[in-house]
């Protein structure tokens, strides 16, 4: 073996040797993910589920941290630029992935070069909800009185560019109507307004407006895909209700610093699904909530924002956003 090869060989080893001390070591601090949106939401609380499961499983702990703002490019920002050691994670939606990518002219960090996904934990359709005094029980019934009375009716949204933006902007368009825009910086302040009459429309997943559903302070119009929420069984679809077009669904996701090792990110991601097919977190933290689990690995998670931007795109566009 000549000396530069004899190198080569060594080199390698120590590298392979390195790779693998540091996966059977891991974790050996203290982990923090950021959720960039404030608490309340689904993806916090589910979130604060797992890695409570999780610190356990490791025998360390985990600091859920939120990190709201700027339709959650403050807190990916943290994420985007921390040692990609395992130790910095992004828990988030596709909003940050997706829908980031038409509200911005630059971002802070490249969204397909930035983030190691781990991977696409749950997916959640929405259901297009009132308050509980707007007289309409449907959302065919909502889209009637909206078009008796333009510019009368408001929605909230968790932002410009999020997926009630999106969804009722492409109402707006196919129907003919005008129901306003009212964002807020985040789900919870959204269901507030919701809640309080400020707003007389949103949506929000199954497991976000069930409780204010069941506290008789909202009420469902219709669930925004193909099929209907076992939590809610007489609640129709918009397909159903013959609006095919209005589906829209969110995502959870968990996503490490670009760089990241893969034993680390097989790891986190081997544990997370151990967590989440435990029989009962999945009833308590999923099935009961109208989430779907996925346990997807990094390619899945990759393929499906890639497919997503896609569809976005014409979403968008219906909205009349342009990035700012």
């Amino acid at each position: 073996m000549n000396h530069k090869l004899f190198l080569a060989f060594i080199a390698a080893f120590v590298f392979l040797n390195a790779q693998t001390s540091t996966a059977q070591t891991y974790p050996s601090k203290t982990i923090n993910v950021i959720v960039p949106f404030p608490p309340g939401g689904g993806v916090d609380v589910l979130t604060r589920a797992i890695m409570q499961k999780l610190s356990v499983r490791w025998g360390q702990s985990i600091v859920v941290e939120n990190k709201p703002g700027a339709g959650s490019v403050i807190g990916s920002s943290l994420v985007a630029k921390a040692n990609p050691d395992g130790y910095s994670l992004l828990a988030t939606v596709n909003q940050t992935m997706v829908g980031n990518r038409f509200l911005f002219k630059k971002l802070p960090y490249d969204l397909d070069k930035a983030f190691e996904p781990i991977t696409l934990m749950v997916k959640a359709d929405q259901l297009i909800v009132a308050n509980s005094a707007l007289p309409a029980n449907s959302l065919k019934e909502m889209i009637d009185l909206a078009r008796s009375k333009p510019g009368a009716l408001n929605y909230g949204s968790f932002g410009n560019g999020s997926q009630p933006h999106l969804l009722f902007s492409l109402i707006n368009e196919k129907e003919g109507i005008e129901v306003m825009h009212i964002p807020y910086n985040g789900i919870s302040p959204n269901l507030a307004a919701l809640v309080s009459g400020d707003v007389q429309i949103g949506s929000g997943s199954a497991a976000v407006v069930m409780p204010f559903i069941q506290a008789g302070r909202i009420k469902p119009l219709a669930v925004a895909s193909d099929t209907r929420i076992a939590q809610f069984p007489k609640t129709s679809t918009t397909s159903e209700q013959g609006f095919p077009y209005a589906k829209v669904s969110i995502w959870y996701a968990l996503f490490a610093p670009a760089g990241t090792p893969i034993e680390i990110v097989n790891e986190i991601r081997n544990s997370l699904k151990a967590v989440m097919t435990e029989p009962q977190f999945l009833e308590q933290q999923v099935v009961s909530k109208g989430l779907t689990a996925i346990n997807s690995d990094g390619k899945t998670l990759r393929d499906v924002i890639r497919k997503e931007v896609e569809e976005t795109a014409a979403m968008v566009k219906a909205a009349g956003i342009t990035p700012e």
